[in-house]
């Protein structure tokens, strides 16, 4: 791999920053990301609906309703679904797949040192 295509650390913010149920948008490398908090951790994607464009990190992080026997509604997955605010399309915050359709939010990688919150990402390239 060569040095301008390496994954580069950037830090975000830290941990308290985002409790379940939130986003911390920041801008890293000239882009807007969510970060959000799974039960697996910490994940980040970058602004913007695969669908239509809209900024989804301003999007609600709640539940959705679970496959029920008819007539029921059975709500789960609480503060892991990320919902449009455009059109209301629900995404997974655990994996970044959407329920209803083949196409994903755009990730990328966290780490946690201590407290701190990392992004992961290639450089920009220059033009």
């Amino acid at each position: 791999m060569t040095p301008s295509r390496r994954l580069q650390r950037y830090k975000v913010g830290t941990t308290d920053q985002v409790p379940a149920g939130t986003c911390l948008q920041v801008e890293v490398n000239s882009r807007s990301i969510g970060i959000f908090r799974v039960p697996e951790g910490f994940r980040a994607y970058l602004n913007h609906c695969p669908h239509e464009g809209a900024p989804i990190c301003t999007g609600a992080v709640r539940g959705t309703t679970l496959p029920s026997a008819p007539g029921t509604f059975q709500w789960g997955r609480d503060n892991e679904i990320l919902v449009c605010p455009w059109h209301g399309w629900e995404f997974s915050l655990p994996d970044g797949t959407c329920l209803t359709d083949r196409r994903r939010l755009a990730g990328f990688a966290v780490e946690v040192e201590g407290n701190d919150l990392y992004v992961l990402m290639r450089p920009r390239s220059k033009p």
